[in-house]
């Protein structure tokens, strides 16, 4: 080909792709409506990089609100419409009984999370706090021990090392006494396990799925929508939910990270059979298993100490956002004071506006994140959120001895929530999460020593020190906030 041919193909490319990149523009607004700040974010991407910026959208951008991912059984349903039907009457007509009055305060947001989220306030439970990775993770493997009937688990990630196998190792001797095993991981969040790494469970009969595998290798259409959740149920009688994933690097082992500073609770009592039903459903989408309601799943539970607790969960496969609600309602339930622990934050105007709303009613507002983080784009934008509430008058503190990834809200040492959400656009939109909303001082009062003890490893930034950092750390900051969105 001559050079005046080339030249010919050039000019004819240059003419059509402004054109393509308007259709493309066009199909992004018609197709993401959700989020206006969401569909600024992608038409940026795709006006700095044509063409390009679409193929993105494509594996990252679908709007999973309008596909049905979840199918409950007929029975499972039934029984979960009718719990919920039957405390939201008891609610509505004030013949509910709270055990404890302080309960009773946050009847507002037991209520919402109620009708949005199909969760159903539980009284009947004991909750044991973790903040440290070892304990957590031996006091998982000492119920799994235990197990005599089933191990339901679902993690984001499983780690292909000592912690991972040390796991597997105790389903596959679970497995092998008959205890039915299911495993659960999410297909990227796990990128380092393989078949071979299951091969010894699978062959004594457990079961292992992924969550929105790649059908097709090194593409997957559903990248974007990761299942975050971190749910172990064992025999129906005791589950676990928080931060803490399976492997090396959350027991401290890893020296780059250093120690691993995240919250997780251990449940026994009601509020169990609710993580239940989230396992059943999430193992629903991810195997060809549907679960049904059955005693073996849902045993009766005896008197315990009548700790309150909802199990809240969310997903791109819905619009209402429940957890972000809980959030947003939780900061507003606040009279005196406000702690928050999250690894990433990046908050939505919803979020944002309710902690400055609190912030300049006076209300003592505290937030913790990591001195270092393990994304720096995510970092960047955390701190352009940061320098608004500084400005107003919270407290910010980084934390310095290793990474904080403990996501956690806690109000006037009386109600509080611990769970897998980080209070960022990806936990409140993109990804499937799950949090337990704690009610009455026993836990919260508990966190919030915690929040305090954490504070002795922190460095507290202030807003003169916020002030002087150089031009070009305020840049970076700026264009991290822009893309904010789609982070």
């Amino acid at each position: 080909m001559d050079e005046w041919g080339i030249h010919t193909i050039w000019n004819a490319i240059n003419h059509w792709i402004p054109i393509i990149n308007l259709v493309f523009a066009a199909a992004i607004i018609f197709l993401e409506r959700r989020n206006v700040g969401v569909t600024w974010a992608w038409l940026m991407l795709l006006l700095l990089l044509p063409i390009v910026g679409f193929i993105i959208y494509i594996f990252m951008g679908q709007n999973l609100a309008r596909q049905r991912v979840y199918r409950m059984r007929a029975r499972m349903e039934r029984r979960v419409r009718e719990e919920m039907h039957e405390q939201e009457h008891t609610i509505r007509d004030g013949t509910f009984d709270y055990h404890e009055p302080i309960v009773q305060k946050y009847e507002h947001l037991i209520y919402m999370n109620l009708m949005s989220s199909a969760s159903p306030l539980t009284q009947n439970n004991e909750v044991t706090l973790f903040i440290d990775g070892v304990h957590k993770f031996e006091a998982l493997l000492e119920r799994i021990s235990a197990a005599k009937l089933h191990v339901h688990l679902l993690y984001y990630k499983i780690g292909n090392d000592d912690t991972g196998h040390r796991l597997i190792d105790a389903l596959t001797r679970k497995a092998q006494e008959g205890v039915r095993v299911r495993l659960l991981y999410d297909g990227i969040g796990s990128l380092g396990v393989n078949k071979k790494m299951f091969r010894e469970l699978i062959g004594a009969g457990g079961t292992v799925c992924p969550f929105f595998p790649s059908k097709i290798p090194y593409l997957n259409f559903r990248l974007n929508y990761r299942n975050h959740r971190k749910i172990a149920v064992i025999d129906g009688e005791y589950g676990f939910v928080g931060g803490f994933n399976i492997g090396d690097e959350y027991l401290g082992k890893n020296h780059k990270i250093g120690y691993w500073r995240d919250t997780h609770i251990m449940l026994r009592g009601d509020a169990v059979h609710r993580l239940q039903v989230q396992f059943m459903l999430d193992w629903g989408v991810a195997s060809n298993e549907q679960l049904t309601i059955e005693p073996v799943y849902f045993p009766d539970v005896c008197e315990l100490d009548r700790a309150a607790v909802q199990i809240v969960s969310s997903g791109p496969n819905s619009d209402k956002q429940q957890i972000k609600n809980g959030f947003i309602k939780l900061i507003f339930e606040a009279k005196h004071r406000i702690y928050v622990q999250t690894p990433y934050f990046v908050p939505d105007d919803g979020i944002l506006n309710a902690l400055k709303i609190a912030v300049l009613s006076g209300i003592d507002v505290r937030l913790m994140v990591p001195k270092k983080s393990d994304h720096f784009l995510v970092q960047w934008a955390s701190f352009a959120y940061v320098g608004d509430l500084l400005r107003l008058g919270a407290k910010c503190y980084l934390y310095d001895n290793g990474f904080l990834h403990a996501k956690t809200i806690i109000v006037d040492g009386e109600a509080a929530s611990v769970g897998t959400a980080n209070m960022d656009h990806r936990s409140f939109e993109l990804n499937f999460e799950v949090t337990a909303f704690l009610y009455g001082p026993e836990a919260a009062s508990r966190l919030e020593a915690i929040f305090h003890h954490d504070m002795n490893f922190s460095q507290e930034l202030t807003w003169e020190t916020f002030e002087q950092r150089k031009l070009l750390k305020r840049a970076a900051e700026s264009m991290a906030r822009l893309l904010s969105p789609i982070l």
